[in-house]
């Protein structure tokens, strides 16, 4: 189910830099927040986006034992989180029996989850007996050289990609998070950060959008306090909003401009390369004044993609447009006769930095594809080999008796 935004173009004024959307499809209102029941109307969970359409999945979850509540996963410590119920804050840990089950680290609740919980009676601590079914999830793959998939957040309305206007300004960075965007089925949204540092806003909003069709990009600085009025519009009564982007591009300031207040704690960046520290350790899920929830994410240098096909093609649709438009249906658009995308190219339609990088992402995700799937075959053969030798020792056992 993808969650996607009206297409804009950015304009040039700073603080209205795109007409903004007003229908965000099966983006939660204000209206939805409100149900007819005691856990919809409780302010606690209110406040963590708890809505009518929740509630029915909570109802529905199996529960193995009485006393438990729902309760939102609002940061995570390894194996450690903390968790946001009716009754306030918990630290909390999965059930043995949740850890026996999982079939994978993805199965585990993430920030953003909403989850089934049990809080222990005379204490601040809970345990997490399951998950209710994920409407958004942002992922990546995992570091280590075995593919694995790793959640960034779930359950996300809007994500703000936020690159900064300084020396760590990139094109080809933000096309990556646009595919892992269009990929969890948030809706994307370009934040240009610290505008006050650069002396041309206006050609890199072009230039990003013309490398986000459809995606409003915005330029904003938190020093000036410019370009807030733009970003109205998407902070809204129980939308959880994801902040993501590399190290000091401004994330944490971010949130604290929008919240009003100190939130995070923010450091300055590294002057021989315009890198920023590392600021935020940890995904964590802040309540702000309006109603709407905002993810804060730490830093990433690199952004590794997960199983991104159809959000590699979202993300570069103008060329799978034009690849569709070429007279043989396997042209692999090097030499081949009717090439639409040649064609594009040579007539300076279509970027060639921007092919480039399109042709790169097409075969990291292969590469990928093939690693997932050569893991698979192997743990596969390695599960039949152990039963195998377990179907043979109970042949043999009875054959003794």
């Amino acid at each position: 189910m993808k969650f996607m935004p009206n297409g804009h173009s950015a304009s040039p004024d700073l603080e209205q830099q795109s007409e903004q959307p007003t229908n965000f499809g099966e983006c939660r209102d204000a209206d939805n927040i409100n149900a007819g029941n005691a856990a919809a109307s409780d302010p606690t969970l209110r406040a963590l986006g708890w809505s009518s359409q929740w509630q029915h999945l909570f109802d529905a979850a199996p529960k193995p034992i009485g006393g438990l509540v729902p309760a939102r996963v609002t940061a995570q410590f390894t194996n450690q989180y903390r968790i946001g119920a009716g009754e306030g804050e918990f630290s909390a840990e999965v059930s043995g029996k949740f850890q026996f089950q999982a079939a994978s680290r993805s199965d585990f609740p993430a920030v953003g989850d909403w989850v089934v919980a049990q809080p222990l009676p005379g204490e601040r601590r809970a345990v997490i007996h399951g998950v209710l079914p994920r409407r958004t999830a942002m992922i990546r793959r995992a570091a280590g050289s075995v593919p694995e998939e790793q959640v960034i957040g779930t359950n996300i309305d809007i994500l703000f990609i936020v690159n900064a206007l300084n020396g760590d300004y990139n094109v080809r960075k933000i096309e990556r998070y646009l595919v892992a965007a269009w990929e969890s089925g948030s809706a994307p949204i370009v934040l240009l950060t610290k505008a006050d540092l650069c002396e041309d806003v206006q050609s890199r909003i072009a230039e990003v959008a013309s490398a986000a069709p459809g995606v409003p990009v915005h330029a904003v600085s938190a020093i000036e306090d410019q370009g807030r009025q733009a970003l109205l519009p998407y902070l809204q009564p129980g939308r959880t909003i994801a902040v993501t982007g590399s190290s000091g591009a401004g994330k944490s300031t971010l949130l604290n401009w929008l919240a009003g207040e100190e939130r995070q704690t923010v450091q300055g960046v590294r002057e021989d390369d315009a890198r920023g520290r590392h600021t935020t350790t940890h995904r964590e899920l802040f309540p702000l004044p309006g109603g709407f929830i905002m993810m804060d994410t730490p830093g990433m240098r690199e952004l590794q993609l997960w199983e991104s096909e159809s959000g590699w093609q979202e993300a570069f649709a103008e060329i799978e447009a034009l690849a569709a438009s070429c007279r043989f249906r396997d042209c692999r658009h090097e030499a081949e006769l009717g090439c639409a995308v040649k064609n594009a190219l040579r007539d300076g339609t279509l970027d060639e930095h921007r092919y480039a990088s399109y042709k790169k992402t097409g075969r990291e995700l292969a590469r990928q594809a093939r690693k997932e799937k050569s893991v698979t075959m192997r743990a596969k053969k390695s599960a039949d080999k152990r039963q195998g030798a377990r179907t043979n020792d109970v042949r043999r056992s009875m054959e003794q008796d």
